[in-house]
This record gives structure tokens, sequence and C-alpha cells, in this order.
């Protein structure tokens, strides 16, 4: 199983990663960061295949994938 750590703090919730993911795993969650975005959280976590699109994708690099 792949473990998703998304940066809370730094993500700006621009969604594409959301858009590159190909398991639909991500999502835009409903609390709000320190700066007042909404951030990416990790609904499926369970069905990542750990293919990393969305970590290359952030262009904060909020996203990390571990295995």
């Amino acid at each position: 199983m792949v473990d998703i750590k998304i940066n809370s703090e730094i993500c700006k919730g621009c969604e594409l990663c959301i858009d590159v993911c190909p398991k639909s795993v991500l999502a835009l969650g409903e609390e709000m960061n320190a700066k007042g975005h909404h951030f990416v959280v990790a609904e499926k976590q369970e069905d990542c295949v750990g293919c990393k699109s969305c970590a290359v994708m952030c262009p904060e690099a909020a996203i990390q994938l571990y295995k």
C-alpha cells in the first residue's frame, strides 16, 4: 500500500493533482489551511497505485508518496 502525505499548509488547492490522478484518489477537502485555501485530501488512499503523477504535477511540492 502507498502512503500519501499532503502538506496541507502549503497546498493551494489548485486541483492539478486531482486532474492527473488515474484512480481518482484525491479530492478537494472542506477544511481550510492557515492561508485560507481548501487543501487536497486523499479520499481513497487504498486505491493509490503509486504512479506519483500527483507529486510530479504539484507546483508547491506538497505531495509525497511512500511505499
